[in-house]
């Protein structure tokens, strides 16, 4: 106990210059763990795949279609347990801030491949029965106000025109880190419009087929037999696991997310320099001080004690009031950035990672000035006495 008064007299008594380092450890701690949170949320989707699930696309790119018919020849391979389509709406409500991913899907078989999002059976029904109906992700209708039986006007982009949905239910999920912020429309409506507008040619299209698979060691087998059945066809695909998909989406943003990371390391190196001269400046002013405790008899590792539990005293408390505060920081970012992250939580990892960092900082900041001031000579160290 008296160690740990000694240590917070020391750590505040020039106060101004404590709290100035405090103040940049918080910042810091706080920025490190805003950016890791950033990083997580780009791969939360990846996360809450499933590895019962593949995804089967066009060999060349995303934005080629495939044809309907691939959906009937595919569940008939072996291992196959169901397959569904998805297109990929676009859209615009109100203005193009307010994004959401807005997906057209084949209703009957869609919820079958996903268990993991929970409708009531009222609500499908209501959705199914109605051909401008759409079932929402509780997050997005939380976002915007919107209960079932509302109207959604969007304006159309890849399909255009003027679309009215109505909101005939709203989903949630059973795992927090699977994707709570869909729009799910009839993929029958926008074939429809396709028919009408370029003719049945362009009709029976989809940007993606989903397969339910049996076993998950064998998926990368029928992915290899997916694949090799419209070998040479006029829409080659491209299949793989759910995860590898999701993956291969946020490899596009690679370059970012590790200018990202090096930021955030970056931030971590600044905060631990301006620490390190900041004990530096302590341990000269007090020279005569560790002087005479070496000349009353205190050992070397006394004085090292003090300089490192000073450094560890401000890193922890900079350091929790840098974790509290990033809490509100991701809420402000979040908002700021309109929700357009589908997960976008401070995960415990991060809270770790935080704490790590704030310690290694002290650390690092108190060995120079600790070693110094250990092997300091007591007469040359009694010289600096006023």
């Amino acid at each position: 106990m008296f160690l740990f008064k000694l240590l917070l007299k020391n750590a505040f008594r020039h106060k101004l210059r404590t709290l100035l380092t405090m103040v940049g450890l918080i910042v810091s701690i706080s920025a490190f763990g805003l950016l890791r949170t950033i990083v997580d949320a780009w791969y939360a989707g990846a996360d809450g795949t499933s590895n019962t699930r593949l995804i089967t696309r066009s060999a060349i790119s995303l934005v080629y279609p495939l044809p309907l018919y691939y959906a009937e020849r595919i569940k008939k391979i072996e291992g196959v347990a169901g397959v569904t389509w998805v297109n990929w709406f676009g859209g615009i409500y109100i203005d193009r801030r307010n994004f959401f991913a807005r997906m057209a899907v084949d209703g009957e078989s869609y919820f079958k491949i996903f268990p993991e999002f929970i409708v009531n059976d009222e609500e499908k029904a209501a959705f199914m029965a109605d051909r401008q109906g759409v079932i929402l992700g509780r997050k997005t209708a939380q976002r915007f106000g919107w209960h079932v039986g509302d109207t959604i006007p969007l304006s159309g982009t890849i399909y255009p025109g003027n679309w009215t949905f109505n909101i005939r239910g709203i989903y949630t999920v059973k795992d927090a880190r699977a994707d709570e912020t869909l729009m799910l429309m009839h993929w029958s409506l926008l074939d429809e419009s396709v028919r009408k507008r370029l003719g049945s040619n362009a009709a029976n299209q989809v940007g993606l087929l989903m397969v339910n698979i049996k076993e998950p060691g064998k998926a990368s087998a029928i992915s290899r037999e997916i694949d090799a059945l419209f070998k040479n066809s006029v829409a080659e695909t491209r299949t793989e696991t759910e995860k590898a998909f999701q993956l291969g989406v946020v490899s596009m943003s690679q370059a970012i997310l590790m200018a990202i990371r090096a930021v955030s390391f970056v931030v971590i190196l600044i905060i631990m320099a301006v620490m390190a001269n900041t004990m530096t400046m302590t341990a000269r002013e007090r020279l005569a001080e560790y002087a005479t405790l070496k000349a009353l008899g205190f050992s070397p590792a006394f004085v090292v004690k003090l300089l490192f539990g000073e450094s560890m005293l401000i890193a922890l408390i900079g350091g929790a009031i840098g974790i509290g505060m990033t809490f509100p920081l991701a809420q402000g970012f979040l908002l700021q950035t309109n929700n357009v992250f589908k997960i976008f939580e401070i995960s415990q990892t991060t809270m770790v990672y935080q704490g790590i960092a704030a310690l290694f900082v002290g650390m690092i900041a108190a060995a120079w000035p600790a070693w110094k001031m250990s092997r300091i000579d007591i007469v040359q160290g009694l010289r600096h006495v006023a």
